[in-house]
């Protein structure tokens, strides 16, 4: 299918599909990829070139070549409409339901996301597209069942989606042959059918430099060019979460600046990418960044510390929001004890982050908007923002980022365990096409599935003897500890179990946990 020259539409078109791919919004994707997609996979190219020089004994560091940014007196636009006042936002996937959900919360602003929390399924990319160009008409409504979802009178969070990262195609949408960019396709068809009904914001993923934050500078120009919007009508906040990201935050901000909207810490993908990344160091160097049990590596851990403070007192001297990470519990309806502890650890983290002068910071249920919300009152009272508070007393040094290893904790069989049984549970639901999950009153999506993986492949190719039992991690212990959950879990898992129980030990199962890649998903 396609009905624009060059164009290919390998997905099918279900019903009303046909209303998000007009011939003029491929024409649109099709202009993006012709412009853009060549430079993309150049940056993607650039990646790996940085991996290589990682393994040849590099390090990372602040850039030379990019003092002057760093040191110069310049500052982003000002705040934008509806990214004034962002002191609690809202996370989930753009499913009817939770697109619903979110916008009744009374959050500030909903992260509407194509990427962590949703399985990139076809039904699910364009899907979530038709929800959210209802929802900006006012016409989105929902029934399961007797249950009926609707969208309330009064004020709303303003929208802003995440589309996928650089890295990740769409595969149903061919261009002159080639699949598109994940990300192209999600900005390209929100802006498309959303940037005259309400203001076209996003949350960018997963750069590593800021070249790629270049090119996305590019992309929104030639948008608002095309369609005869003022520079600057697009807006975007860059997660930092992945280590290279850390280290160019000046820089990032500075490509953006016209369009930027702030940083926010993205604490999950964050952990996940210095695993990632300290697989390319040699032997000696990569126990370095050995991390302990995944839940006791908290945000007031050295490296994180210092990771967030930087991005703070760096928003701040720029003139930007810092958001802070997210509150992933998910509030049980049958257990009030593990809700009190829960919420207790929840207002202590918003609490930190206020009192480190975020502007707002992230929750994962409607249930803890309220929490959120009122440890931000708290500082900030009628003030829309803590843009004033510059943080001078902030001094960050790439030393005081790479001290991973001083990371206080153990590695437990109970750790692994863990990791072993969300990376079970997390990748069953995703094959189902559920890109966020509750497990064990956590919301996990890819960033903390990804983070369970990651740490399995690392004390597993770093030889780590677990404190609790005195074995050394091996692959055996691996299948073993993941034979167990899947048998533990029993039916409940019926798509894991359907594609790794049929070869001995899970032998795929055991690859997939061993592999930290973004590209690796299933």
């Amino acid at each position: 299918m396609g009905t624009v020259q060059g164009v290919e539409i390998t997905g099918p078109l279900d019903e009303r599909f046909a209303e998000i791919l007009t011939e003029e919004a491929q024409s649109f994707l099709a202009d993006l990829h012709r412009t853009f997609d060549a430079r993309r996979l150049e940056l993607l190219q650039a990646r790996k070139e940085r991996e290589a020089a990682l393994a040849a004994g590099g390090t990372f560091g602040f850039l030379a070549e990019t003092r002057e940014i760093r040191e110069g007196d310049w500052r982003v636009a000002e705040p934008a409409p509806g990214l004034v006042d962002r002191r609690v936002e809202i996370t989930g996937p753009t499913d009817a339901k939770m697109t619903i959900n979110a916008l009744n919360s009374g959050a500030k602003v909903w992260l509407a996301d194509h990427e962590d929390a949703n399985t990139p399924l076809w039904a699910n990319v364009i899907g979530g597209q038709l929800n959210l160009r209802d929802a900006n008409a006012g016409t989105l409504s929902y029934t399961s069942g007797e249950k009926h979802y609707e969208l309330t009178d009064g004020p709303r969070p303003t929208v802003v989606v995440r589309p996928r990262g650089w890295h990740l195609p769409e595969k149903h949408i061919l261009v002159d042959g080639a699949p598109t960019s994940g990300s192209l396709t999600d900005f390209g068809l929100y802006f498309f059918h959303n940037h005259l009904v309400t203001r076209p914001y996003f949350y960018l993923p997963k750069m590593e430099s800021h070249l790629e934050a270049r090119l996305w500078d590019e992309v929104f120009a030639f948008a608002e060019e095309h369609f005869g919007r003022p520079r600057g009508t697009i807006r975007a906040t860059v997660l930092i979460e992945t280590f290279p990201a850390a280290f160019e935050m000046d820089e990032i901000l500075y490509e953006l600046r016209e369009h930027s909207a702030g940083l926010n810490a993205g604490r999950w993908d964050f952990m996940f990418s210095v695993i990632k990344k300290s697989r390319f160091l040699d032997e000696t160097r990569g126990k370095d960044f050995l991390l302990p049990d995944r839940n006791t590596v908290t945000m007031t851990v050295p490296f994180m510390r210092a990771y967030t403070e930087l991005l703070v007192r760096t928003c701040h001297k720029r003139g930007a929001h810092a958001i802070g990470g997210m509150a992933a519990f998910i509030p049980s309806r049958r257990d009030p004890e593990v809700n009190k502890v829960a919420l207790e650890k929840v207002t202590a983290d918003k609490t930190r982050e206020a009192g480190d002068g975020f502007d707002g910071s992230w929750v994962a249920h409607p249930d803890l908007v309220g929490t959120c919300r009122s440890v931000f009152d708290g500082v900030l009272g009628d003030r829309p923002n803590q843009l004033d508070r510059l943080r001078d007393d902030v001094a960050v040094s790439a030393a005081d980022l790479l001290a991973v290893g001083d990371t206080p904790g153990t590695r437990t069989e109970a750790g692994l365990r863990n990791a072993v049984s969300v990376g079970v549970q997390y990748l069953d639901a995703w094959l189902k096409g559920t890109g966020a999950v509750a497990i064990n009153n956590m919301m996990e999506d890819a960033a903390t599935a990804e983070i369970s993986r990651s740490q399995v492949w690392q004390w597993l190719h770093t030889g780590v003897t677990l404190a609790d039992t005195g074995e050394t991690v091996t692959r055996s212990l691996i299948e073993r500890i993941a034979d167990e959950e899947l048998a533990r879990l029993a039916g409940d898992l019926t798509e894991a179990r359907g594609l790794f129980m049929e070869v001995a030990v899970a032998d795929e199962f055991v690859d997939f946990l061993t592999l930290p890649a973004y590209d690796r998903m299933p």
